[in-house]
């Protein structure tokens, strides 16, 4: 296990951290992150490029997770062919094949797909959305040419883990085993591509330790970054019917921030917090509502942790 800082040397640490590499922010955004790195800030722009997911096909369910809507995560996303339009003034963005299960086909299709998209003049690079048991070897070594020949570009993979209980895993029909995940960025890690693992907070089921179980596991291992998502109830989903039949509740903005501040706490402070809450299409939500406020939410959020003397890597125990 690394060495794990004193108490005096993290008060330093955090202090340098909040003045210089967090931007005033007591955690990593994706947005201290890539001032840091390009020296400014960037659009992410979401692309629905017509996939599919083994939870649809009937590879393993017919029905999608419990929780997706029917443009499997998209709503915001545009097709591949509105590139051009949806980055048309002259600042560099992040492509982001988000909408299901973005590398769920043959080498064939995606290598060109991926290929147009990283060679786009304004694309600092790619990020693309998956699950960590449709990455087979001929995908891995797709994405490591892809590192080679795009030196001056980016790649990341998002996995959507949202919990390592199994039998939350099951409720919300995931598909896979928590070993998948693991196995899936180590293998990824071979190739020195970076992992955003997803996180869903306030799924069925789950108090607070364990979400945090979720938490502290992501902290020992070697992911890049993090998205913590708020769970978002969307009209059509098998979701919102167990919310209609009240099988369960949503977590209201003041549990969320004390549970996602604690999360926070435990992450390495150098991983990067691509999101900390939600923002779903509002014509969809079904519930919580106040999470349609995002500046609301986030404003407490910063408020909340500056009370709470609060930080991330707070209480990180090391690397395994």
């Amino acid at each position: 296990m690394e060495n794990v800082p004193t108490k005096d040397m993290r008060q330093t640490s955090i202090r340098e951290n909040i003045a210089g590499k967090w931007h005033g922010k007591r955690y990593y955004s994706l947005e201290a992150f890539l001032k840091n790195k390009y020296g400014r800030r960037m659009k992410k722009i979401p692309i629905d490029a017509g996939f599919t997911c083994p939870n649809r096909d009937g590879t393993l369910d017919s029905r999608g997770c419990i929780f997706c809507s029917a443009g499997g995560s998209g709503e915001f996303a545009v097709p591949p062919a509105a590139l051009p339009f949806a980055a048309a003034d002259t600042e560099p963005f992040i492509a982001y094949l988000q909408a299901y299960t973005c590398t769920y086909a043959p080498v064939s299709r995606l290598e060109p797909l991926y290929r147009s998209l990283l060679g786009h003049p304004r694309a600092a690079g790619l990020s693309i959305a998956t699950r960590p048991d449709c990455l087979p070897a001929e995908t891995l070594s797709l994405l490591g040419r892809l590192q080679a020949d795009y030196p001056d570009k980016f790649l990341w993979i998002e996995l959507g883990l949202q919990t390592i209980h199994e039998e939350t895993a099951a409720y919300i029909r995931r598909g896979y085993p928590l070993p998948c995940f693991s196995r899936a960025v180590a293998a990824l890690q071979e190739y020195s591509i970076p992992v955003i693992a997803h996180v869903i907070l306030g799924l069925p089921g789950e108090d607070k330790k364990k979400m945090l179980q979720t938490a502290e596991y992501l902290s020992g291992i070697p992911v890049s970054g993090v998205k913590l998502q708020l769970l978002h109830v969307l009209k059509g989903t098998d979701l919102a019917a167990d919310y209609g039949k009240k099988l369960f509740q949503t977590l209201s903005m003041e549990e969320y921030l004390d549970i996602l501040i604690s999360c926070i706490e435990l992450l390495p402070p150098d991983t990067v917090l691509h999101r900390v809450t939600g923002d779903g299409a509002k014509n969809m939500l079904i519930a919580p509502l106040w999470s349609g406020d995002k500046k609301r939410v986030l404003n407490a959020l910063h408020h909340n942790m500056k009370l709470r003397d609060s930080y991330q890597g707070k209480y990180w125990k090391g690397r395994i």
